[in-house]
């Protein structure tokens, strides 16, 4: 399907999983790990996506240009633990046809 694209995701463990992402669904990074069982059930997007628990932390590893950050995004990654320079929230990025190929690592559990 051209509404696809490859997104690797690596997991907590330090495994790399190469995952099929639908464009055309307005779904976020966080709902991909999620719906690709990458993480524990109840391990991630605790909030519900709402920018308020950074548990889909993840660290962007490719040059992919995204979306800036909003105002909450920052503020939840500035109480956050583990936070790098390429740390963005997973449920803060939607989908896009311009983010094949990207690779992002999940932050550790806090």
């Amino acid at each position: 399907m051209d509404q696809d694209i490859t997104i690797t995701i690596i997991d907590r463990a330090n495994v790399s999983h190469e995952v099929l992402a639908p464009t055309d669904m307005n779904m976020n990074l966080m709902e991909m790990v999620r719906s690709y069982e990458l993480v524990e059930e109840g391990t991630i997007g605790i909030c519900g996506g709402m920018a308020m628990c950074a548990s889909c932390q993840c660290y962007i590893l490719s040059e992919h240009e995204l979306p800036e950050k909003s105002d909450d995004e920052d503020a939840m990654l500035a109480e956050a633990f583990h936070v790098q320079e390429n740390s963005r929230l997973g449920c803060q990025i939607h989908i896009q046809p311009s983010m094949e190929g990207l690779i992002v690592k999940l932050a550790p559990q806090e």
